[in-house]
């Protein structure tokens, strides 16, 4: 595990610019794969959606997926960027155990999307402007499982196993320019617009956009810079960073470590890093050179180009609206303040929001508990909301318990609790609680009793007369 020494954050920012840039790799949800026939389906038992095209037999001929050419076109778009009349694809060749044809069909010189925009508001409502360099179509690699070791990696591990069923998976990978002047809130900038990306992607509907599955990954790259220089500094690459807590973690860890390494008077070494989400630190991978020798070619064999002109008015009209329109929209329709409206956002909660409103609450009861219940108890458990289990009905059910005078707020907070612990239901979580507050072996009025402090002199009238509580019977009642 990483050993590296680290300056404060304040200390590095004192003296250095941050520069970052960003490889965010977005799986594609076609039914098939980039250029075969085999089903793209996640979770299958190893090796069972693969045939000769993913495998590279000899003879083979690649047919490229169309509907993943119209969903890169549709991310080009949705990045403002300029989308190429034609585009072709190239092999980036190296060898290594997952990429069974020792090359990768990707794009090199001739990108089908480049010079885009994505502007990113932070949580301030500041707005910072990303600038796209390219977006390009590419096939995925197999997946590695290294077995035995400490760590999971390749170094230390007794074998490792290959699983080709994600080999050659349509993929689009998207490259920044370098990022400048972000300064303190490089991290904050990196989780935004990371979270941006996936936002677009899901909203397109090209992408299931599950970064825990893998469908969107990023490669962080960072580097140092003392004020007032003109020149970057050596970049480190921490790779396959796959949650957004990881991107903002990774790249503020990035920049405490390379500011220690200069203060050193040491070079910064380029390579690749590993985030290692247990300990929040990065470790070396290996060492990279400015342009890697992949050795390039053009892909003699599947080609894309005559008929993206027309592809692209015709996907530009299906085009959905994008989420900072949409944003305003809800923010409108809701009635929030900019400020509660940003709080609602930044807590990650808006779709769920929009989801409990649609099940039947409120606007306001929905924001009542999303940000006064569920987001305190998220951070709590240091998660995102998403990842508690709350449905929109659970919400609607358990302020209708509310509103019907069931139960009051602070019960229902209790029977909020029970549902997080698999209690089930609101109305089932509710009996447990009355249970818990009104056990059989004694009355309700007697557990009640040590909540009540009556006055010394109401406490001498009732033993003066002996105060009994009295108990219809079933005939009175």
């Amino acid at each position: 595990m990483s050993t590296d020494a680290i300056l404060s954050f304040e200390e590095a920012m004192e003296k250095y610019d941050p520069v970052l840039g960003f490889e965010v790799h977005v799986e594609l949800n076609t039914k098939t794969k980039m250029f075969s026939s085999a089903p793209n389906v996640f979770g299958d038992e190893p090796n069972t959606n693969v045939n000769e095209v993913d495998l590279g037999m000899p003879g083979v001929l690649p047919v490229v997926n169309k509907t993943a050419v119209e969903s890169s076109i549709k991310i080009g778009l949705a990045l403002n960027c300029k989308i190429a009349e034609s585009c072709r694809f190239a092999r980036k060749n190296y060898f290594y155990p997952d990429t069974p044809k020792n090359f990768q069909t990707s794009q090199y010189d001739e990108p089908i999307a480049y010079d885009g925009y994505l502007d990113i508001e932070l949580s301030d409502g500041t707005v910072f402007r990303v600038e796209i360099e390219r977006a390009h179509m590419e096939e995925d690699a197999g997946k590695l499982t290294h077995m035995g070791g400490a760590t999971g990696r390749i170094q230390g591990a007794d074998y490792s196993l290959v699983d080709y069923n994600r080999s050659g998976v349509p993929l689009v990978e998207i490259v920044t320019k370098p990022i400048e002047g972000a300064g303190s809130r490089a991290p904050e900038l990196a989780k935004a617009y990371v979270a941006a990306v996936r936002e677009i992607v899901k909203n397109l509907g090209v992408s299931d956009a599950k970064m825990e599955r893998g469908n969107v990954r990023c490669d962080a790259n960072v580097s140092l810079r003392p004020h007032g220089r003109e020149r970057f500094g050596i970049r480190s690459e921490t790779k396959n960073v796959n949650s957004l807590r990881a991107v903002e973690h990774a790249v503020r860890y990035e920049i405490q470590r390379h500011a220690a390494v200069l203060d050193s008077g040491e070079p910064v070494i380029q390579e690749t890093r590993h985030w290692h989400e247990d300990t929040r630190t990065t470790t070396s991978g290996r060492a990279k050179s400015d342009a890697d020798d992949y050795r390039y070619f053009p892909e003699p064999d599947p080609r894309s180009g005559p008929g993206i002109p027309r592809m692209v008015e015709e996907l530009r009209a299906t085009l959905p609206e994008p989420p900072a329109a949409r944003r305003k929209r809800l923010q409108a329709d809701w009635g929030y303040s900019d400020l509660e409206f940003r709080d609602v956002v930044n807590a990650g909660v808006m779709d769920s929001i929009e989801e409990t409103i649609a099940a039947g609450a409120s606007a306001s009861v929905a924001r009542k508990w999303w940000m006064g219940e569920i987001v305190g108890r998220a951070k709590t458990a240091d998660v995102d909301p998403s990842e508690l289990g709350v449905t929109p009905e659970t919400i609607v059910e358990l302020n209708k318990l509310v509103e019907g005078g069931k139960i009051n707020n602070k019960m229902a907070s209790q029977v909020l609790d029970g549902v997080l612990a698999g209690e089930g239901t609101p109305a089932r979580s509710s009996r447990s609680a009355a249970s818990r507050s009104c056990p059989t072996t004694a009355p309700c009025w007697k557990r009640s009793t040590p909540h009540w402090r009556p006055s010394p002199t109401l406490r001498r009238r009732s033993a003066a007369a002996r105060f009994r509580p009295s108990v219809r019977s079933s005939a009175e009642s």
